[in-house]
């Protein structure tokens, strides 16, 4: 609800529980750190092992039955005691000499009789009430306990002076347990209390109220009454008795708890509170009993603003209904309010009323209960949680008439909103509407008060909320967590918007443009959804990130992936993807983009490496090895027919002729020359493979005429391939001239790599160097040789 329109029935209500607050607890908010907990123990004794720095100990609900200065000694730091619920029956309050900073204790509910006094000085809160006092438990030194705020104390017997020695004390609470007061048939006696805010008197609870004490208290402004049973022949011991405790004029806040009585004696508190100073008075726990009849009441001009009756039992079964609507309904006062109550106490006023605020959660009214009432015209909270409604419809009917109204509140029914086709009617002053916890569908956007400010729909049946919803442009706050909602209602029909509370919904996908949609949007609650984290979320994720935590509440933890079932309970913070997997023409245009550089780095390689080359020569060379299979066994055993197969280069010819043949023929080595051996109609690489196979090894004079001829670069090709095919060191490299690594060509990687990694044998200028390299021939050549003539004939 908007600030400026809350129930000023709160501050009615609690007034004097405020006072106990401030006055009493506040101070201990910071002991958790140094609390101990050993109620409901057993214990018949204090432990002798408590943190030395304990500053709360609760020792509740035990069986201890006495107190010594050991039990207490060592805890020089402890500020709260709490021993309600023993079985003490003396208290040397000189047990606490050394707990300096005690301030706190509660001794209620136990079994003292007696106690002994001691200087004391720094309680705030003393409880000393439900014992078996028989008078006042008041010592001289209570007087030096100036920062005293709550005093609780239990008598059998009352003396006007009990008081006298705190008297000059300002306390907040004085709470006074009489149940076991006792005095004879016609005695009076009398209390003063002089200073204090609130009187809490406890009576006993089955005994009828008979006491007869005057009890005046100066200052008083809150005071309750607990435990009061009254009939039609105690009802006038009562009010006397109410005489002398309302008779001042700062008495503002009268409560009953626990009150079993007549409805004759009620209507008489009622009518002698009437003129009272009192402005709220609460009865809580009301229990009427013999009969109900119409008994006159007369509403004069009172200062009573606000009634509260909570949990009402009606042990009357056949009464009068108007004497209850009577005397609630024509009330001249501003709040009322009746909860928990079975029955019907109220109708429409007969006459225009006074009432501004009117409560009636948790009873029995139906959607009739103010049909046609033209005579609430100055209510502006209605609240009727929890009671028989049903139709949404007439709900809007019955605020017609209330021209006031601002604030309604008809939660927890079992309201439903698609049972008439026609348009509600509402009263246009609603500003705050609460239906949350009914039976509401979609269409109860089609009956809403035009100019809703402040709109509670959670925990009710809506999947969706309509796009042609009737614009609620005054709409700032919107409520509609625990329903099936799909996504995030867009700002369209609701301009004003700032605070959606959207949260235990079925949003998987909300929108990606809900912050654009919602610029005036300062709080969001969206949590505790199933997020489908997929490339739909990605877009949401980053938007909201980029909001300030103080507008989307509940971020990071209550935002987390439900689907799918890897991301499951990962925060949406925490959830990427990329935007490649995620956008289909990116991801087709980056695909397309590879296989482009890809087409063009393979084409360059292709050409860089002359690789068509080495496709077509591999082909060959698969093809002679084909042919090579199919040839018998025999065949194969005639093939080797020379030691060496020489290549070289036409320009390095009259080296190879001059030198190199006549040296190896002169050491009987064969040699396969192209030019002689050779076999004419062959294609060429078809002899170079011939000849190579052919041959034990392969000499390759090597000089920059040779890098410079394909031919040569192919038989080198060959017989390296043979190499690797055969398992076998075949190739003798002889470098006649030195070849300048950047003179060979890119293509021709394979001599580049075996100039690297093989040796090589150089051939000298100087003359006497070549006896070592002729040496390096004939080593090269250091085997048996046998090879098969073309005759068969075998040669050594």
């Amino acid at each position: 609800m908007t600030k400026d329109k809350e129930p000023i029935v709160k501050s009615s209500h609690f007034v004097c529980l405020m006072i106990i607050i401030v006055g009493t607890r506040i101070q201990f908010s910071d002991g958790n750190e140094f609390a101990v907990d050993k109620s409901k123990r057993g214990l018949i004794h204090v432990p002798k092992d408590l943190p030395l720095k304990t500053k709360v100990l609760d020792m509740s609900q035990n069986y201890i039955a006495e107190l010594q200065v050991s039990d207490m000694s060592f805890l020089s730091e402890l500020k709260v005691l709490r021993l309600s619920h023993n079985r003490i029956q003396l208290l040397d309050l000189s047990v606490f000499k050394f707990n300096q900073d005690l301030e706190y204790l509660d001794l209620s509910h136990n079994q003292l009789q007696k106690i002994s006094c001691h200087p004391i000085v720094s309680f705030r809160h003393l409880d000393l009430s439900f014992n078996d006092f028989k008078a006042l438990p008041i010592c001289k030194e209570f007087g030096n306990l100036s920062q005293l705020n709550f005093l609780g104390l239990s008598a059998m017997k009352l003396q006007k002076l009990d008081l006298l020695p705190i008297a000059h004390l300002h306390l907040s609470y004085i709470l006074l347990d009489l149940r076991n007061y006792y005095i004879k048939e016609n005695e009076t006696e009398s209390l003063q209390i002089l200073n204090a805010k609130t009187l809490h008197l406890v009576f006993h609870p089955t005994s009828l109220f008979a006491i007869q004490v005057n009890i005046s208290v100066n200052t008083l402004g809150c005071l309750q009454l607990t435990n009061i049973k009254l009939n039609d022949d105690n009802c006038q011991v009562f009010i006397k008795f109410l005489s002398e405790l309302t008779r001042g004029p700062t008495l503002l806040n009268f409560t009953l708890n626990h009150i079993e009585t007549t409805w004759k004696c009620l209507v008489r508190v009622f009518q002698f509170l009437w003129p009272k100073p009192v402005e709220y008075l609460n009865i809580y726990n009301l229990t009427i009993i013999e009969s109900i009849r119409e008994e006159d009441f007369t509403y004069s001009k009172t200062t009573l603003k606000a009634l509260t009756i909570e949990h009402i039992t009606n042990q009357v079964f056949l009464f009068s209904q108007t004497a209850l609507y009577t005397v609630f309904s024509e009330m001249n006062i501003m709040m009322l309010t009746i909860s928990d109550t079975p029955f019907i106490h109220m109708l429409c006023p007969h006459a225009p009323s006074t009432f501004k605020f009117l409560n009636f959660t948790q009873n029995v009214f139906t959607d009739s209960i103010f049909e046609k009432c033209s005579t609430l015209v100055k209510l502006e909270t209605l609240i009727l949680q929890k009671n028989g409604l049903k139709d949404l419809f007439k709900v809007g009917l019955m605020t017609k008439d209330m021209p006031s109204l601002e604030i309604l509140d008809v939660s927890w029914n079992s309201l439903e909103s698609g049972r008439h086709k026609e348009n509600c009617t509402w009263v246009e002053s609603i500003v705050v509407l609460n239906l949350s916890s009914n039976m509401l569908t979609d269409s109860v956007f089609r009956c809403l008060p035009p100019r809703i400010k402040v709109l509670d729909l959670h925990s009710n049946k809506i999947k969706s909320i309509p796009k042609q919803v009737v614009k609620l442009e005054a709409l700032q706050e919107l409520n509609v967590a625990f329903n099936s909602l799909t996504d995030l209602p867009g700002c369209g029909s609701f301009s004003s918007l700032s605070v959606l509370i959207i949260d235990h919904n079925s949003v998987s996908h909300p929108s990606a443009d809900f912050f654009q949609s919602c610029q005036k949007m300062r709080s969001i609650k969206a949590g505790d959804n199933p997020f489908q984290c997929t490339c739909e979320l990605r877009e949401f994720v980053k938007n909201i990130d980029q909001v300030s935590s103080e507008v989307v509440e509940g971020w990071l933890d209550s935002y987390k992936c439900d689907y799918p079932e890897s991301y499951r309970g990962t925060l949406l913070k925490d959830f990427h993807m990329s935007e490649l997997s995620c956008n289909i023409t990116l991801l087709i245009v980056t695909i397309g983009a590879t296989m482009l550089v890809l087409a063009v780095t393979v084409t360059s390689l292709c050409i860089y490496l002359d690789l068509p080359w080495y496709l077509r020569m591999v082909c060959q060379w698969t093809q002679t090895r084909r042919r090579a299979r199919n040839i018998p066994l025999e065949e194969l055993q005639r093939n080797l027919q020379f030691h060496a197969f020489i290549s070289y280069s036409e320009h390095d010819s009259a080296w190879v002729k001059s030198e190199l043949v006549p040296y190896l023929e002169k050491e009987d080595i064969q040699i396969c020359l192209h030019e002689r051996n050779f076999v004419p109609g062959k294609s060429i690489v078809e002899n170079i493979i011939n000849c190579i196979e052919k041959s034990y090894k392969s000499i390759f004079v090597l000089s920059p005429n040779f890098v410079q001829s394909e031919w040569c670069h192919y038989e080198l090709y060959f017989a390296h391939h043979n190499l690797f095919h055969e398992g076998s060191n075949n190739l003798i490299l002889i470098l006649l001239e030195p070849i300048p690594q950047n003179s060979i060509p890119n293509k021709y990687h394979k001599l580049k790599a075996l100039m690297t990694q093989r040796t090589y044998l150089q051939w000298p200028k100087e003359k006497s160097k070549r006896g070592l390299f002729w040496a390096n021939i004939r080593a090269a050549f250091n085997m048996k040789l046998t090879l098969v003539t073309e005759n068969n004939d075998v040669k050594s």
